[in-house]
Formats: structure tokens, sequence, C-alpha cells
């Protein structure tokens, strides 16, 4: 058994909840217990996990937000940069299911939040009990 660190952007409450749910079940039907740590925005999810893994309190992480396309540039800076500092944590070795959603309007991040639909949240938080299976199996 592990600890997991799900970190959410909540910005929009009823979609993070199903994200959460999601990736919540994955893990704790695989026997891992989760904690949840709230972050102001996606672009601030890299830097928590990178707090949180200084603690060595985790042995992996899932991140969760949701980035719906408005009229500005706005969506690609938070889309791009929350993804390139999630996959730069990724490269040092560090076990993270990615689980912020980039999508053109509210339905569409509804059909990939929903555990009853996509379930965009568990599959990132299998993404990361992949990852953490792989950090073992080459840990030897």
């Amino acid at each position: 058994m592990a600890r997991f660190l799900i970190v959410e952007a909540r910005f929009y409450d009823h979609l993070n909840d199903m994200l959460v749910s999601g990736a919540r079940s994955a893990l704790e039907d695989a026997g891992h217990d989760v904690d949840v740590l709230t972050v102001p925005g996606a672009l601030e999810i890299p830097g928590a996990i990178s707090l949180a893994v200084e603690s060595q309190q985790y042995a992996g992480f899932v991140a969760i937000g949701v980035v719906i396309r408005g009229e500005t540039y706005h969506f690609e800076i938070v889309a791009g940069e929350s993804a390139r500092g999630i996959m730069a944590l990724t490269m040092d070795g560090i076990a993270i299911g990615n689980g912020i959603l980039t999508t053109e309007n509210e339905q569409q991040a509804i059909v990939r939040a929903d555990p009853a639909q996509m379930n965009k949240g568990g599959e990132a938080a299998k993404a990361a009990l992949a990852l953490l299976n792989l950090q073992a199996q080459f840990a030897g």
C-alpha cells in the first residue's frame, strides 16, 4: 500500500468533484491511501507537487483540474504550462497522472470528468499507478 496525493485546481467545483471521485476510487480500489490538496489554479499544480515530493510522504500524484477555452490566449498558456510543469516532474522520475482537462466547452468537460462516462480522473490515477509500478520494476 502506498499513499497518493491528488492535487486539484478547484475552479469548477462540479467538474472537480467528478474528477477527484474517479481518481480517488481508482487509487482506493487498488488498495492505496489518498489525500487531496487544493491549489488556486492549474498553474500551481506542478509547484505543489514539487513541494509535496520534498516531504517524502507520497509515492505518487494525480493532477486534477479543468481549463476551458475562453476568448483570450490565457487558455493556451495555462494548458501548455501546467502540462509542461507536470511533464518536467515526470521526467525527473516522479509518478504523476495528468488529469487536467483542456476542453473547448463545459459539455466536453462534463463528459470527460464524469466517472460514469470517460472518467479521466480515474484514468489519470491509473497512469500514476502504472508509473509507480515502473519505478519499482526499474529499482529492481
